[in-house]
């Protein structure tokens, strides 16, 4: 019997978890679960991930049960990012624990709290996800008796850091970095003038597969546009729906929702899994390493699939993210955000006593990063009840 391709043995340019380049605090090797194991394991248990179940996707929270949060979305990029490293021999712990962490960073109300957010603390070295998704595992989760953060092994820190390429370009330096991972312990043993490895490589396109199917499935459901809106529209949809119904006519629209975003998921991944294939076979890495130093990433989709790729992005821009009902909640969203952060920096004395102690008096360069962590830490209903007390009467009552 042929073996299925989900049985690949390991490939000589995977990252090896038993030659890590170790944690910053030097711990015992366990003989249970491989370093990547322990990693995946630190991220599922922190408080950063649970929160991430009431942080915006797309819909705020209270907007139904239905539609992604962070959390589900973080699960479903896990489940794609395991998929294609078992087909391409990569280590799959590292490459779902890369998955299940890129999200710690990301403030309460999707990209508009963040754009706020950073808004506020432009003055004060301005505000980035992934940076303060590596300032949360590496400092602000405080759960170990030996050590701040999560003490994660440097290939998980590096695939934080650079999963989406390097962090920084030629010509530019440190000071062009943000200040949450500048702020960070040697930060330069991070080499963020490469490319991360390729199981961070494999997470961040399975991001990308993720939010790209998610949100055609939410947008249809929420009835932002219609199934006939987005065939119009985008041709690769349009061949995944009209496939769906020759072979299911009977079927329901929900159901063919679903069987055409499933369709187009795992077109995606075959996609991504030739044209990797095409750019492994010419660089001919003999090790992480080697991939590292290539000048472009090898986990990518083919310049075939980013041209049908365009115009679901098109539409959704245009249909999901920017429809009036969003940019009414998401308005509202980024006015709590930023009411909050001037409150909070110019009478920190209301803070909780615990993060007042941390602040060093009103409009204050360390307030700010602060009363950022606070605000970024929250979740979408906790910010809305915190935005109540302080500027409505009523929400004393």
């Amino acid at each position: 019997m042929e073996k299925y391709l989900s049985m690949r043995e390991r490939a000589v340019y995977a990252s090896d978890p038993y030659n890590s380049r170790g944690r910053r605090i030097g711990q015992s090797i366990s003989l249970e679960r491989s370093p990547y194991q322990r990693d995946k394991d630190r991220i599922i248990h922190c408080s950063a991930f649970r929160r991430l179940k009431g942080k915006t996707q797309v819909f705020v929270s209270h907007e139904g049960d239905y539609y992604r949060t962070r959390l589900t979305h973080s699960l479903e990029v896990a489940q794609i990012a395991r998929s294609i490293a078992r087909v391409m021999g990569l280590d799959e712990d590292l490459s779902e624990c890369l998955a299940l962490a890129h999200d710690l960073g990301h403030p309460p109300f999707g990209h508009s709290g963040e754009e706020a957010l950073a808004e506020c603390m432009a003055p004060y070295g301005g505000f980035d996800h992934n940076a303060q998704t590596l300032r949360i595992v590496e400092d602000m989760e405080r759960r170990y008796a030996e050590f701040d953060g999560l003490n994660l092994t440097w290939e998980t820190l590096e695939g934080i850091a650079k999963h989406n390429g390097p962090v920084l370009k030629p010509g530019e330096s440190s000071d062009d970095l943000p200040w949450a991972l500048t702020a960070l312990k040697d930060w330069e043993r991070l080499e963020l003038t490469t490319y991360a490895g390729p199981e961070a490589q494999v997470a961040a396109i399975a991001d990308d597969i993720a939010y790209n199917n998610h949100d055609i499935d939410d947008g249809l459901r929420a009835g932002l546009f219609s199934v006939e809106d987005i065939k119009a529209s985008v041709p690769l949809v349009k061949e995944a729906f009209d496939d769906v119904w020759e072979r299911y006519p009977e079927t329901t629209e929900n159901r063919a929702i679903h069987e055409a975003v499933r369709d187009l998921i795992g077109y995606m991944i075959r996609d991504v899994l030739a044209e990797s294939t095409k750019r492994l076979e010419v660089a001919d890495p003999k090790s992480a390493d080697d991939i590292r130093a290539l000048d472009h990433p090898v986990i990518t989709f083919s310049a075939k699939f980013r041209t049908q790729e365009a115009p679901l992005r098109k539409f959704l821009y245009e249909n999901m993210y920017r429809h009036y009902k969003v940019n009414r909640m998401m308005g509202q969203a980024s006015r709590v955000v930023s009411e909050l952060f001037e409150l909070f920096i110019q009478d920190p004395s209301i803070l909780p006593t615990e993060i007042q102690q941390a602040c060093a008096g009103p409009n204050n360069l360390i307030t700010a990063r602060v009363v950022c962590d606070y605000i970024a830490a929250m979740t979408d209903d906790f910010a809305i009840a915190e935005h109540k007390k302080l500027f409505s009467v009523a929400g004393y009552l």
